[in-house]
Protein backbone atom coordinates (compact mmCIF):
# COMPACT_ATOMS: atom_id res chain seq x y z
CA UNK A 1 0.00 0.00 0.00
CA UNK A 2 1.21 3.53 -0.62
CA UNK A 3 1.54 6.26 1.76
CA UNK A 4 -1.45 8.54 1.10
CA UNK A 5 0.82 12.06 1.48
CA UNK A 6 -1.75 15.02 0.65
CA UNK A 7 -5.53 13.92 1.78
CA UNK A 8 -8.57 14.17 -0.21
CA UNK A 9 -10.87 17.57 0.83
CA UNK A 10 -14.12 17.69 1.82
CA UNK A 11 -15.51 21.68 1.85
CA UNK A 12 -18.49 21.99 3.62
CA UNK A 13 -18.46 25.36 4.55
CA UNK A 14 -21.90 27.59 5.15
CA UNK A 15 -23.92 24.08 4.78
CA UNK A 16 -25.73 23.03 8.10
CA UNK A 17 -26.54 19.99 9.67
CA UNK A 18 -27.26 17.13 8.01
CA UNK A 19 -25.39 17.97 4.74
CA UNK A 20 -21.69 17.79 6.15
CA UNK A 21 -22.01 14.60 7.50
CA UNK A 22 -24.01 13.45 4.84
CA UNK A 23 -21.70 14.68 2.35
CA UNK A 24 -18.72 12.83 4.26
CA UNK A 25 -20.56 9.58 4.41
CA UNK A 26 -20.47 10.14 0.25
CA UNK A 27 -16.53 11.28 0.17
CA UNK A 28 -15.49 8.28 2.76
CA UNK A 29 -17.07 5.72 0.34
CA UNK A 30 -14.97 7.27 -2.68
CA UNK A 31 -11.70 6.80 -1.11
CA UNK A 32 -8.96 3.64 -0.60
CA UNK A 33 -9.24 2.29 3.28
CA UNK A 34 -6.09 3.84 4.74
CA UNK A 35 -6.02 7.08 3.10
CA UNK A 36 -7.11 10.71 4.75
CA UNK A 37 -10.27 12.51 4.49
CA UNK A 38 -9.91 16.45 5.32
CA UNK A 39 -13.13 17.94 6.33
CA UNK A 40 -13.73 21.51 6.80
CA UNK A 41 -16.90 23.00 8.52
CA UNK A 42 -18.65 25.65 9.68
CA UNK A 43 -21.25 24.70 11.51
CA UNK A 44 -20.84 23.79 15.60
CA UNK A 45 -22.97 20.35 15.35
CA UNK A 46 -19.97 18.94 13.19
CA UNK A 47 -18.11 18.91 16.77
CA UNK A 48 -20.59 16.30 18.03
CA UNK A 49 -21.81 14.70 14.81
CA UNK A 50 -18.14 13.87 12.79
CA UNK A 51 -16.65 12.07 15.87
CA UNK A 52 -19.78 9.83 16.40
CA UNK A 53 -20.03 9.23 12.95
CA UNK A 54 -16.13 8.44 12.87
CA UNK A 55 -17.03 6.07 16.43
CA UNK A 56 -19.94 4.31 14.72
CA UNK A 57 -18.57 3.25 11.66
CA UNK A 58 -14.53 2.66 12.76
CA UNK A 59 -13.15 5.03 10.92
CA UNK A 60 -10.34 7.03 12.95
CA UNK A 61 -10.38 10.38 13.91
CA UNK A 62 -6.84 11.80 13.39
CA UNK A 63 -7.11 15.20 14.44
CA UNK A 64 -9.78 18.01 15.25
CA UNK A 65 -9.60 21.51 15.53
CA UNK A 66 -11.15 25.13 15.12
CA UNK A 67 -9.47 27.99 13.26
CA UNK A 68 -10.96 31.36 13.23
CA UNK A 69 -14.62 29.83 13.19
CA UNK A 70 -13.53 26.75 11.00
CA UNK A 71 -13.77 23.25 12.22
CA UNK A 72 -10.77 21.15 10.85
CA UNK A 73 -11.10 17.31 10.86
CA UNK A 74 -8.72 14.55 9.44
CA UNK A 75 -10.29 11.03 8.98
CA UNK A 76 -8.19 7.88 8.15
CA UNK A 77 -10.88 5.47 6.12
CA UNK A 78 -11.18 2.41 7.85
CA UNK A 79 -11.79 -0.97 6.05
Amino acid sequence: MTEQTTPAVLDTQGLMCPEPVMMLHNAIRDIAVGELLQVLATDPSTQRDIPKFCAFLGHELIEQSEIAGVYHYQIRKAG
